[in-house]
């Protein structure tokens, strides 16, 4: 995996509104931590952590606060509205250290015809060295036919990497087309809300009108 360069600068004021007035200025409040050294406030060039970020488990070389550091981002905070960054949790590693990250799992090839494919688990948590980690870890599923299923263990991790993920866990299955339509209607048919018959409303009605009557009549 190759290693991004990005300069930090120290932050010296804190809170919401140094934080908000970082952001304006193009700045992204983060805390780089880790093997037993205090942590430290920082802010990041948004620009660039942004484009850094397009790499799953990126590893940056942060400069600017004393020597560099290399760090695996562990807490990205966006705004839940906008999408856009707010603060970066960075967590220091050392080369040839070992670091639990997820990994995407992505599938590549079509199925046999008159299948589905449901892929339960889009990602897995694997081992692996600081500065060898994998984007992800591809698998394919050309020609699989009604009823295969792919367990976290069929999974064929780069050497180095170890899977922490339960190896029985269920990455995907193929199903019936017509199966899995039913399977469709009755998940929709469970969240749609109770309707009731119309005839079964009127004779509702009828009864209530009778009841008042016969009271009216006492």
């Amino acid at each position: 995996m190759s290693e991004v360069r990005i300069a930090a600068e120290p932050r010296t004021e804190f809170g919401k509104g140094a934080a908000r007035r970082a952001r304006r200025a193009g700045k992204i409040p983060a805390v780089l931590y880790g093997h037993g050294t205090d942590p430290r406030h920082i802010t990041l060039p948004g620009h660039d952590l942004m484009l850094a970020l397009t790499t799953p488990n990126v590893l940056l070389r942060v400069g600017g606060v004393g020597r560099d550091n290399l760090a695996l981002p562990k807490s990205v905070q966006r705004d839940p509205i906008k999408g856009f960054l707010e603060h970066v949790d960075l967590l220091v590693v050392k080369k040839g250290e070992k670091v639990a990250v997820e990994i995407a799992v992505n599938l590549t090839g079509d199925i046999a015809p008159g299948g589905v494919l449901t892929q339960e688990l889009v990602s897995v948590e694997v081992q692996a060295e600081a500065t060898a980690i994998p984007e992800g870890v591809e698998h394919s599923v050309e020609g699989l036919e009604v009823g295969a299923n792919v367990a976290a263990g069929d999974l064929k991790l780069p050497e180095g990497v170890e899977l922490l993920t339960d190896p029985e866990t269920l990455i995907l299955s193929i199903s019936a087309e017509r199966v899995a339509e039913e399977v469709e209607a009755a998940e929709e048919a469970e969240e749609a809300p109770a309707e009731v018959p119309a005839a079964e409303a009127a004779e509702g009605g009828e009864s209530a009108e009778g009841g008042e009557s016969g009271k009216s009549g006492e």
